[in-house]
């Protein structure tokens, strides 16, 4: 019988596709209470589940790197994979706090955008991340990797009209300070999601 001479741990793929599963289902959350602006507590509650139940996976993923020798991919890529994944959902829950602590009346349509173009982010990394484990799948995770960074461009744009609307359409300074934080949230969930996407295409160039 033949063992090969670098093994491969599995787990890693389990649990990073579990970890984009888990974002998806954030996405999908923060869309909901952007677009049904109803119970907003419970939602908002949701999310922060969401969240815990991210940080409980990256950190059994920082704990298989700790405790393995031979790891399926770069370690530091691993560790960089794991943490951008964290940010993205850090940020939708501190955007969907923010809302609730500062008793938003209704979102914006500016916030509606954001939030769907995270969800958007969060469908194609979860599309990515399940071709990991597949080598001669590696080069195919680009086309999601473009997709992630065009939505990322989209919410760039959409956040700075987002900021200017605050100043132009002379809304209170209250509004504005409130605002100008959940929409920071929101379009740093966008860039994290885009970080993930810029570690998924050096996995590409040294593995595939």
């Amino acid at each position: 019988m033949r063992f090969p001479l670098i093994p491969r741990n599995y787990r890693f793929y389990d649990l990073f596709e579990k970890s984009a599963h888990n974002l998806v289902a954030a996405g999908e959350q923060l869309l909901d209470l952007m677009e049904h602006y109803e119970n907003v507590e419970m939602k908002t509650a949701r999310l922060k589940e969401l969240e815990r139940a991210g940080d409980t996976i990256i950190h059994e993923i920082t704990a298989q790197l700790h405790k393995t020798f031979v790891v399926p991919l770069d370690r530091e890529d691993l560790t960089a994979l794991a943490q951008h994944m964290d940010d993205v959902v850090d940020f939708m829950e501190g955007a969907s706090t923010a809302m609730h602590i500062y008793r938003v009346q209704r979102p914006t349509a500016a916030a509606r955008g954001l939030a769907d173009l995270i969800r958007l982010q969060t469908v194609e990394l979860e599309k990515a991340v399940l071709k990991l484990r597949h080598r001669s799948q590696l080069k195919s995770m680009l086309e999601h990797t473009v997709e992630i960074h065009r939505l990322e461009n989209a919410a760039d744009a959409l956040f700075l009209d987002a900021m200017a609307e605050l100043f132009f359409d002379e809304v209170s300074p209250v509004e504005i300070i409130k605002w100008r934080e959940i929409y920071d949230q929101l379009e740093r969930a966008t860039d994290s999601a885009e970080d993930v996407g810029t570690v998924l295409e050096g996995i590409v160039i040294k593995h595939a």
